[in-house]
Order: structure tokens, then sequence, then C-alpha cells
């Protein structure tokens, strides 16, 4: 062997020695990765071993080679064989020297993985080199991810446990594998399984995502919460769980409520207990888990034993759990208590059994009573429907109610009127201050004037929204309507033509009839306006009834109504104008020429007398408004005659009448009405002061009280407390705006009048009712 073959064996045996260091190392490191490189490096440990052997054995064989040489030819055969041992260690040493090239290219391959992310740290632990798997986790660039250290890949909350990591990679040479956050590039968080360790100065760690499995196992877990809390909260029902052999392992809160055992109780017991003795005695246990474990599922229907010992009977099933092998886990029993539900059918079986024996005629009585009953369960239904369609109502009332607190129609329309007042007044002070009295007439009148449209504009919204004050009486339509149309033709004009179509027989319904001329002379200007050229309006009345059916569709209470139409053939309304034409100050007239006031008070009126009002319309061919209010048993009353202030009866001989109001103009404008009248006039501001007038041996032959008083006592409560010691003492409420609640039903003896008010009608109200008997 020449000394150049043995340099080579020289320089070979060192690169051995390096290789097996580096799969040493690398090896260790692969380990903690979930790599199994044992197998790999077994063939590696073999060869490596062949090749030791093999070089041992070329050493020896050199040298005997050489020693024969020197001998000399003669041993020629025995150098052969040498040869042949030598060719066999280097064909040995090629074999070893593939297995390590086959070894390298396996952690090469390992470190090209994608799915896996591998990391080389420095002795600071920061990033030496990262392969392509954490570049794609991480977001980073292999230049970007180069130099970064642990504590920028990991969130704060993470440091701790890495920490640890670090402090036991340092004493044993690697860590445990664990599972912690990572931060990616842009901010966002990933779930990686880490594992590292030592290789020399440098550290190998490698990282696998599962942030999926993660948010699965996440998920799952609220699922499984989820379905666990609506389990335990499922009272109604019996839920329990079994073994193979049929021993409670579950019980959940529901079992406890329907039978009565506590979960203590009953865990590990057979669950017999629950079946009544004589299904004890058939098998009917075991009979229903045979058929479970044959059908997967098996029902369960029919007497149960409770603790105490009474019956309950269950309807439900029994199923059988199996694992994912097929082999049975147990039973799962699920059952409803429907004993209340079980008796009563019992007893409609009974029942039927004894209708079925008696004759045809009482057949017949038994199917008319049970259509009753049916249509008695759909009207019990329809009315479940439309308190779903009342609450909508309701909604949009208190939406209604809303908009009419708006104030953006009632500025412009308020302070046009009060500058007229105010003008008018000034002007007045004005010139009397100047002597000059010639034009008093002219401002008195103007700021009357806007007084009264003012009062006109608060009484309408007031009947938008439901809150004026009635005084409802037995009305009859169509003598209401015959003593307007002498009114309503000098209203619409001539070139219309107003006819009038009255029902025989009408009913009498309950309403203020001063606000009902109101609403038709207003629906009778509407009527007037949508017919420029001229056309026919026809006013008519009918008798209705609803059922549950045409009350549901106008959003009405069944029963008797008395309809007022008002049919007009003029231009008509869109299905969009129809749906606004009752909200506030929402108007299609030109600028000036509606307050858009006169539909939303026809609405509140109705509504507020408990009846409704629809429009049909269709472009181009006329409108219908139609007022519905209820029928009133009873017979109509005529209008007392109104009276003239010039011509009041004089007031009695000491006649007196307390008057009750927080406002102190309020007092001493009516105050004076009185005494000008004759009337002895005694002033209270609140509930209290006048009812200890009402409580002493003063004379009062007359009430006149707000509804609103300070002071805890209402204006009703005062009156209503007075006559208990005056039963005969007369009652005139005035308001300005009242709840029905607060006012409620008037006895004989008692009347309204709303503010603001003329003080010449007050004057006759008050004659009228001193005047006469309590009506």
């Amino acid at each position: 062997m020449s000394t150049h073959d043995t340099a080579d064996d020289h320089d070979r045996s060192a690169r051995e020695r390096e290789l097996a260091q580096e799969n040493a190392r690398l090896r260790k490191a692969l380990e903690r990765a979930g790599v199994d490189v044992d197998k790999a490096l077994t063939e590696v440990d073999v060869a490596r071993q062949a090749t030791r052997q093999a070089h041992d054995e070329a050493v020896v064989a050199a040298h005997d080679h050489a020693a024969a040489m020197e001998q000399g030819r003669a041993r020629l055969a025995d150098a052969q064989a040498l040869n042949a041992d030598l060719r066999r260690s280097n064909e040995a040493l090629a074999a070893s020297q593939a297995a390590l090239g086959r070894s390298q290219e396996r952690f090469h391959g390992l470190f090209a993985m994608n799915t896996l992310g591998v990391m080389i740290w420095g002795p600071d632990f920061t990033m030496a080199e990262v392969n392509d798997g954490f570049v794609a986790m991480s977001g980073y660039s292999r230049e970007e991810a180069r130099g970064l250290s642990w504590r920028q890949l990991t969130p704060e909350e993470f440091h701790p446990v890495t920490l640890r990591a670090i402090e036991q990679l340092q004493a044993t040479g690697e860590s445990t594998p664990y599972e912690k956050q990572y931060l990616r590039k842009d901010g966002s968080r990933w779930w990686g399984l880490f594992a590292a360790r030592k290789v020399g100065d440098v550290t190998l760690g490698v990282v696998l995502d599962v942030t999926t499995r993660r948010n699965v196992e996440e998920a799952l877990r609220d699922s499984e919460e989820q379905l666990r809390l609506i389990v335990e909260s499922a009272r109604d029902y019996a839920i329990m769980a079994t073994d193979p052999e049929g021993r409670v392992t579950r019980w959940l809160p529901g079992a406890a409520a329907v039978f009565g055992w506590r979960e203590e109780e009953v865990l590990g017991r057979p669950a017999t207990m629950i079946f009544t003795p004589e299904d004890q005695a058939s098998g009917q246990p075991a009979s229903e888990m045979a058929i479970a474990r044959e059908h997967g599922v098996a029902p369960d229907v029919r007497w149960h034993l409770r603790q105490d010992g009474s019956r309950v009977f269950i309807e439900g099933h029994m199923m059988a759990l199996r694992g994912p092998d097929g082999a049975l886990r147990g039973y799962l029993k699920i059952g409803q208590d429907i004993t209340e539900r079980w008796m009563a059918e019992e007893q409609l079986r009974q029942s039927e059994a004894a209708l079925r024996h008696l004759n045809e005629t009482l057949e017949a009585q038994v199917d008319a009573r049970t259509a009753e009953l049916r249509q008695a369960v759909e009207a019990l239904h329809a009315e479940a429907v439309d308190r779903v369609q009342v609450e909508e109502a309701l909604r949009q009332a208190q939406k209604m109610e809303a908009v009419g607190q708006l104030t953006g129609g009632l500025a412009h329309d308020f302070n046009n009127l009060l500058t007229g007042i105010v003008g008018s007044l000034d002007l007045l002070q004005r010139r009397t201050a100047q002597g000059r009295y010639n034009d008093l007439d002219r401002y008195i009148a103007a700021a009357r004037g806007a007084a009264d449209r003012a009062s006109a504009l608060t009484h309408r919204l007031l009947a938008f929204s439901r809150r004026q004050t009635l005084d409802p009486r037995p009305t009859n339509l169509n003598a209401l309507v015959h003593g307007m149309v002498e009114l309503l033709r000098r209203t619409i004009g001539p070139h219309i033509r107003l006819e009038v179509d009255p029902a025989d027989g009408l009913w009498t319904t309950l309403c203020d009839s001063n606000q009902l001329e109101n609403a038709l002379l207003n629906l009778c200007i509407n009527a007037r306006d949508a017919m420029h050229g001229g056309g026919r309006l026809v006013i008519g009345t009918a008798n209705t009834r609803l059922d549950a059916a045409a009350a549901k569709g106008l959003d009405m209470v069944p029963g008797a109504y008395v309809a007022l139409r008002v049919c007009d053939s003029g231009t008509g309304m869109p299905p969009e104008v129809i749906a606004r034409a009752f909200d506030p100050f929402y108007t299609t007239k030109p600028q000036g020429q509606g307050t858009g006031l006169g539909l939303s008070m026809v609405y509140g009126f109705a509504r507020q007398s408990g009846g409704q009002v629809r429009i049909e319309s269709t472009p181009g061919q006329g409108t219908t408004v139609t007022i519905y209010l209820p029928r009133h048993k009873g017979e109509p009353q005529a209008d007392a005659a109104a009276t003239d202030v010039a011509n009041a009866l004089p007031a009695g001989a000491n006649e007196a009448v307390l008057v009750v109001d927080d406002e102190p103009t309020v007092r001493m404008l009516v105050g004076e009405v009185l005494r000008e009248l004759g009337y002895t006039a005694i002033e209270a501001a609140d509930g209290a002061s006048a009812l200890r007038v009402l409580q002493s041996q003063v004379r009062v032959d007359l009430l006149v009280t707000d509804i609103g008083l300070p002071g805890g006592i209402g204006g009703r409560q005062l009156a209503d407390t007075a006559r208990t010691s005056r039963p005969s003492l007369r009652v005139l409420f005035i308001t300005g705006y009242a709840e029905n609640a607060a006012l409620g039903p008037l006895q004989p003896g008692m009347q309204v009048m709303t503010k603001p008010f003329a003080m010449d009608a007050l004057a006759s109200r008050i004659r009228d009712m001193l005047g006469g008997e309590p009506s």
C-alpha cells in the first residue's frame, strides 16, 4: 500500500468522525421534534461499524501486504487475498459514505418541510436561520427573521412559560414540548407546539402550527358547555345515563326534578328503581335495553315510580351509546313528564267511550258543542295572533304620539299667532296711554282671533294625540248630519253636488257630538279641495257588525259599530300618501293652504272614542273616508239650547261658586265673570285649601275646578270627597288637558269645559247648571 493511500485513509477517517458528531447532534434535536431518526441512523451506525472494521482490516491487510511484498513474491496468493479484503473494505467504506449522505439528505429534507417550522438559534437566543415552513407561519421573510429575539416573536403573557423552557434547555440540553402563541409580522397571533435541543453552541428548535386544532378545541369546548347548560337547565325532561349493565352514571337536574332522587342518591344504582313493580316483574327494563342494543333506540312510554312512591307517566325513549369502535358504552334515557296530559287524554278517551253509547241525538248535540269549542279555540288563536298586531299597533301609536310632540309645525303656527296677540296688545296699550280709543276694537278683535286660532290648533293636537277632553253623549248620526247639511253646502260651494244617504234604523253611538261635527267638517273640506273642477260628495251612515276577521283587518275589537262615510269623486290618493295621511303636519296642499292637522285630528278623535278611521282611495277615482264608532244601547239626547251671556238669568239670592285653579289669572277671570253675574266667588289655589272650604259651613252651590291641581289632591278627588258631605253639589271641571283616567266617568250634576273658553260661554254654562236640575 502506498503512502498516498494511507493519507487518504486518514482523511476519510477524519470526515467520518465529523459526520458522526453532526449526526449525533441532529439526532438529539430531531427526537424532540417528534421525528423518528433511529431508523435512519441505524443504517449509519451499521455502516460506521462496518467502515471501522473494514478500516482495521485494511490496515492489517496493508501491513501484512507490505510484509509480504518485502518477503517477496513467493506469497502472491496471500497478497491477492489481502487485496481482495482491501477491496471489500473500500466497498464497505463507500457504503458507509452513501448511508451518511442519505442521512444528510433526510436532515435537509426535514429542514425544507413547509408543514414544520425549523429554527436555529444562536447562543444569545437570536434567530440564526429558519426554514420555509417558519417563514410561512410567521409572515417574516428569511432575511427579516434572522436576528429576531424570542421576545419579539412571543406575546408578553407567554414570556414566563418561555423563560422556564429556556432554563430547562440550559440545564438539561433540551426542553419539554409545550404550546404557546406566536406573533406574526402583521401583529396577528398563531398557536405553535414548540420543542428545542442544544446542538453545540446553537439551539435547534422546531414548531408545529396547531392554530386550527386549538380553534376547533375551543369551539368544541364552547359547544359542549352550551350543550351542558341546555341539558342541565331542561327541568321538564328527565335525562340520565347508565353503563352497559344499567347502573346510573349521570343523573341530570331534570331527572331529580321529575323522580325526586338527588344525584348522589342514585349514582351506581340500577336504573330499574324508577320502574314500577309490575314492569320490573315482567322484565321491562331488560327488554328496553335489548331493543336499544339491537335497533339503537327503544320507546319508553309508561308509568314510572317516584322516590315517594307516587307514579309519573313518562313519554320518552332509551338510546344505546356506542364508541367509535362500535362497542356498547352504555345507555341514555330521556323522558318528559306528561302525567297531567295523559290523565286528561285518558279522561277524554273515557268520555268518548261513554258518548259512543248514547243515541244519535246526543251525538248531534256533542257535535254541535264540539263545533262551538272549536270556534272558541279558533277565536283564542285569533286573539293570540291579534295580540302581536295590537303590540305592533301600540308601537305605532307610541311613535305617532312622539311625532305629535314635535315642535316644528307648532313653533311656526304659534309664533305667528303669538305675534298677532302680542302686537295687538302692545298697540292696545300704546293707544290707551295716548288717549286714542278709536281703533281699540280692531286690536281687540285681532288678538281675540289669534287666540281663538291658537285654541283650535291646541284642540287639534290634543285630538290627534287622543288627549282631548271629550264630552261623550248618546248621539244619532243621521240627526247630526241633517243638522249640518246647510253649513256643509255653504262650505263646499255650489260647484259640488252634496248628497246624503242616511241608513234606516240607525243605531245610537256614544261620542262627543261637537268633535264629531268638527271631524265631518274637516273631511268635507278635504273632499272639496280634492274636486277643483266640481264633483259629487256623498255622506252616508250605516250599521256595521265586525267579526274577528274583519275587526282584525281594521285593527278593532269585534262587535257592533255605526259607520259614517264621506265619499268624493276627486283626484284620489296614492298608497304612499294614504300611509302618511294621519301624520301631524303632513299635507299635500300648497304652502299656506293646509295645516296638516285635519286628518290627524279625525284619527285621534275616532281612536279616543273607541272606534277607528280608514281611507280607501284610488288615484283619479276619488276617496272614501269611513269613521267607525261603537254602538251605544240607549236613546240619543237632544242638544241643550245655547244661552247668550247677555240674556243669562240673574243669579239666585246668595248663590256662591267655589273656583279652584292653580293659575291666578284663571281664578281672577272666572271670579270677575261670576261677580258680574251677581254670584259670590270664593277662590282657592289647590285642592287642600278648597277642601277646607267645602268641609266648613260656608255655602257653596257650584264647584268650578281644574282637574290637575298641586298638593296631591286632584280635581276629581276633590269633587268626590266634597260630595260625601254635599251630595247635591254641582261640579264643573275646567281643563286644558285631561287623561280619561284622571277625569273618569261623569256623574249626574257634573260637566266639563275645555280650556281656553270664552267668558260668555262659561257664564252660560254656570247659569244653566245652577238654574236647572242635575243632568
